[in-house]
């Protein structure tokens, strides 16, 4: 198992609520199922058995493709019991797509749960499948093979800005930094029920969730998809202590007819990231009696970087966000120049033992990542005099709709595979609902003919639904500067007007 997992750690009692982390308290459901903390254990001792079985060894990439589930985290503890690597796939993407991060990663297996029987038919991965965990868990029991805090734990998919996804590699040592940092900024006892309604092959599911939540000997209640109404039943009937979330949820739980009446005296702690919360939206959920912790993470950070205090939420507005982990160091660059985070605006360095060692095959990437121990995080921050931390701008480009990442040079690269189309340039615009949603410039070959609907359906068969644009727009030539680059600052301030788009 995990460095940061496992029953019965012994770890005392929390005297305020003197709970006790015991082997048989719950540790995970899905509403099909639950497991203690010991049961957790046995089954993936048996499921690394029937991995081991079936040719999985230390190093090795284990994928699992599907909705949060008992067997997505069974997955990843077996596969790290063997030390091999746990690679988490993103289930709402497209077959392409998917078949491209099994061949990039060099699986040796795909576990799938049943709600993904039709995209894995339809990606034929050319490895083994493995259809849920049961059979696997018929396997012997395997002892752990003594992963090291340096070795790589797990690979999660991040948008590329060339076009093409890449994979952090977070190490043993980044997830269980990242679970100290996280449990030094936020109290987590072995009372803890957490609600994990983020998907688990993102980081803030995985890291600032689950793996805290377990560590402390709490339980973890996860999501399959997220619904409004039937989160906020949980959070009152389950009595939940704690759930992380991006902006959209925060809003559309809040708008949900159920929210006035829902029951919500046993949150103590909600998180978000992704993007600042509508400050309307904080301010719902502060006259339910919750405060928000927003907080300013990257996959490549396991996430953690930065968060909101609980105490001090109330002193700063809803889009500060925060200080730093404990175990996190920070720094901006200014004209090629390293400089403490203040309130001048500079991209942010961080460096810390949290922090990924790199991309999986890319060292040009990798390199292009650092500074010397700083990883470049693309972003522009300022902090204000007491230290609270507000993220200005990003230096890539980067789209974050509905708490997902989108890249526009992914999209681009598809879009100018049609015969017809010319050129094409992605940009964000501001949206009520999602945060940002894409809208593509699109310039035609001389002579053709496309409309909307017939680029929306090419992105469609390659990417998955929300990368494809909301709007798009048909221009005769991009805006260019004297270099040839596209001046997407032109095409942000004319997308930023909505009734110009079609």
């Amino acid at each position: 198992m995990s460095p940061i997992t496992g029953p019965g750690l012994g770890l005392g009692t929390w005297p305020a609520r003197r709970a006790r982390i015991s082997p048989h308290a719950p540790a995970l459901s899905d509403g099909e199922r639950a497991v203690d903390h010991a049961e957790l254990a046995g089954r993936a001792a048996r499921i690394a058995g029937g991995l081991a079985e079936r040719g999985v060894g230390p190093g090795d990439r284990v994928a699992w493709l599907g909705v949060n589930a008992v067997a997505t985290l069974e997955t990843c503890f077996a596969a790290w019991r063997l030390g091999a690597v746990a690679v988490p796939l993103n289930y709402r993407l497209a077959p392409a797509e998917v078949g491209y991060m099994l061949d990039d990663c060099g699986a040796t297996l795909l576990v799938h749960g049943p709600d993904a029987d039709d995209l894995v038919a339809a990606t034929a991965p050319r490895i083994p499948v493995v259809r849920g965990v049961e059979d696997l868990a018929r396997g012997p029991a395997r002892d752990d093979a003594g992963a090291g805090l340096d070795d790589p734990a797990v690979l999660l998919y991040t948008s590329g800005t060339t076009g093409r996804p890449k994979a952090a590699v977070l190490t043993h040592g980044n997830l269980t930094w990242n679970t100290v940092n996280q449990l030094a900024h936020v109290d987590v006892c072995s009372d803890e029920r957490t609600l994990c309604i983020s998907p688990l092959f993102h980081c803030v599911g995985l890291s600032q969730v689950t793996l805290p939540t377990l560590f402390k000997g709490g339980s973890v209640e996860l999501v399959a998809r997220f619904d409004p109404a039937a989160v906020l039943g949980r959070i009152a009937e389950a009595g939940i202590t704690s759930f992380a979330a991006v902006p959209t949820m925060l809003q559309m739980l809040c708008e949900s007819p159920s929210f006035a009446g829902t029951d919500l005296s046993s949150l103590r702690t909600v998180v978000y990231g992704g993007s600042p919360v509508q400050e309307r939206v904080a301010r719902a959920w502060l006259e339910r009696g919750v405060a928000l912790q927003q907080g300013y993470g990257m996959t490549e950070a396991s996430p953690g970087v930065h968060m909101a205090t609980r105490d001090g939420t109330a002193a700063h507005p809803p889009t500060s966000v925060g200080v730093p982990h404990f175990f996190t160091d920070v720094a901006v660059e200014r004209d090629g120049e390293l400089a403490p985070l203040d309130d001048e605006p500079g991209e942010l360095l961080v460096r810390g033992p949290h922090v990924s060692p790199g991309y999986w095959n890319r060292p040009d990437e990798t390199a292009a990542s650092r500074r010397g121990e700083w990883f470049r995080t693309g972003d522009v921050l300022r902090a204000g005099e007491d230290g609270w931390a507000f993220a200005v701008d990003r230096v890539k480009d980067m789209i974050i709709s509905g708490g997902e990442n989108v890249y526009p040079a992914e999209v681009e690269a598809v879009a100018v595979t049609h015969p017809d189309i010319a050129d094409c340039a992605v940009v964000g615009v501001p949206d009520e609902r999602w945060g940002e949603v894409g809208a593509a410039y699109v310039q035609l070959r001389p002579g053709t003919v496309l409309d909307a609907d017939a680029v929306r359906a090419l992105l469609a068969g390659r990417l998955a639904r929300y990368k494809v644009p909301k709007y798009v727009r048909f221009v005769d030539e991009l805006p260019r500067n004297a270099s040839g680059k596209v001046r997407r600052v032109d095409l942000r301030a004319a997308a930023a007007v909505a009734e110009e788009l079609s």
